[in-house]
């Protein structure tokens, strides 16, 4: 049973309507006292909850009855229902435990799909005691079997086949995109599109476009109509990489889409539809960024319904030698080359390194140091060699000098990089320690034009 606690008449008859045309039992009450007397002696599979039962707008009447809710059915998903100016609300609901908001008036599509999460998401502990489970988690690309990694993957097979939004945390070059392909890959919309969007390298001024397309003629350059990447994900999974670099005023825009999952195309004032699953990611500590207030608390508690931290490749030193030899296979197989073994002192010397840039730091050092040696098995000294190099280049790199400024000191570094790699950005964001990305929006910043 699905219990609706709202004071307005026509909303509580409007999702009773909704619910049992959608195969739900539901009862609806209109006020604290009637929501508590059902908690007492029924245990709801969740509960619709309104925030304010008075004429007063404060929202303290909906988060009292949560915390109050909370204590007689603390496993019972709540999600709240809120007027769109009422949002900050909601995310204090949020804080105190409930599970998801909506806002008025609500999509009921997507209202539909928010309460088909929750509960698939409240069964599934359930489901692993009583049953294995249903399928084999597809894995491709996904090279390891630590204890960490192991962890990462288990969540995977047990939120894939929800509508869950996901936030994949983590340091760079960690491999956020591959667990996203993996939920994508697993989920019930695997034959359907997976769009990735990478938002760092989305300009403020074309990001309308980017995200939701646009008329021919909406503006100067408009030539040609245009399809945006939501509408190019309907149906499918939408992953939106470097969430944490996007500007607040592109942040508003986005929750929008997220909260009702509709959108403007540019020059076109109907709005459209879309159902998309999201999947965001990022390097950055969002929580901290929301305390500095460079990135929206409602937004925030909208992307990490579920939130899976991927570990750093020195807290899963197991996998380094089969990432070593995989990443070394392909890229023999690539060139033709003979198939490459590992001395025992090679991978032990691997195993040990600091690996500041994580997975994609050890697949350059391993593909640069078998073409460059040109050898069918690697040593130690051909991998220390390399690395030692790469060391040199970066001391060379950061090195400035005295009395520059830390933007002047980032620009040269980027610059004399860009020299030493003759303009390959591939090379010069791996040697420089960060994402292409991260170099794309350094390059604009500072208005180099490689």
């Amino acid at each position: 049973m699905i219990l609706i606690i709202d004071d307005d008449s026509a909303i509580r008859s409007s999702l009773s309507f909704m619910l049992k045309r959608a195969h739900y039992d539901a009862q609806a009450v209109s006020s604290p006292r009637q929501a508590m007397e059902v908690v007492r002696t029924t245990l709801p599979e969740l509960i619709l909850m309104d925030m304010n039962y008075t004429l007063t707008t404060t929202g303290e009447e909906g988060l009292t009855l949560l915390k109050q809710v909370k204590l007689f059915c603390p496993d019972v998903p709540v999600i709240l229902m809120t007027a769109w100016g009422s949002i900050e609300l909601a995310v204090q609901g949020m804080q105190a435990g409930a599970f998801d908001f909506v806002t008025k008036p609500w999509s009921n599509a997507a209202l539909l799909q928010r309460i088909e999460t929750a509960l698939a998401l409240t069964a599934a502990p359930a489901a692993e005691a009583d049953e294995a489970p249903s399928f084999t988690l597809n894995r491709s690309h996904i090279i390891g079997r630590s204890a960490a990694l192991t962890a990462v993957l288990d969540t995977v097979g047990r939120i894939a086949r929800t509508n869950a939004s996901v936030l994949i945390t983590g340091e760079s070059g960690t491999g956020k995109e591959l667990i996203a392909e993996a939920l994508h890959r697993n989920s019930l919309r695997a034959k359907q599109p997976f769009v990735k969007v990478n938002l760092g390298g989305i300009s403020q001024s074309l990001f309308e476009s980017e995200m939701f397309g646009h008329k021919k003629g909406a503006f100067t350059d408009a030539t040609t109509d245009r399809v945006g990447r939501f509408e190019l994900a309907n149906k499918g999974t939408i992953f939106l990489d470097e969430i944490g670099d996007l500007d607040l005023s592109c942040q508003v825009k986005l929750l929008r889409v997220l909260q009702d999952q509709t959108f403007e195309v540019l020059g076109d004032s109907r709005p459209r539809k879309t159902d998309i699953r999201v999947v965001s990611a990022t390097n950055a500590d969002l929580a901290h960024k929301v305390a500095e207030h460079t990135f929206r608390e409602d937004l925030f508690y909208r992307i990490n319904l579920i939130t899976i931290h991927l570990p750093a490749l020195r807290e899963r030193r197991d996998d380094i030698p089969l990432l070593a030899r995989h990443f070394a296979q392909a890229q023999a197989a690539l060139n033709h080359l003979p198939r490459p073994e590992f001395s025992s002192d090679a991978l032990a010397f691997l195993s040990r390194l600091p690996y500041k840039g994580n997975i994609r730091e050890l697949k350059n050092l391993v593909e640069r140091t078998l073409l460059v040696s040109g050898k069918s098995t690697l040593e130690a000294a051909d991998f220390e060699a390399q690395y030692q190099r790469t060391d040199e280049t970066m001391g060379s790199a950061v090195s400035a000098p005295s009395g520059l400024t830390l933007d002047e000191m980032e620009r040269q570094t980027i610059l004399r990089a860009l020299d030493r790699y003759k303009g390959n950005l591939t090379q010069v964001a791996s040697a420089l320690g960060i994402s292409r990305a991260a170099l794309y929006r350094r390059l604009e910043k500072h208005g180099i034009h490689s």
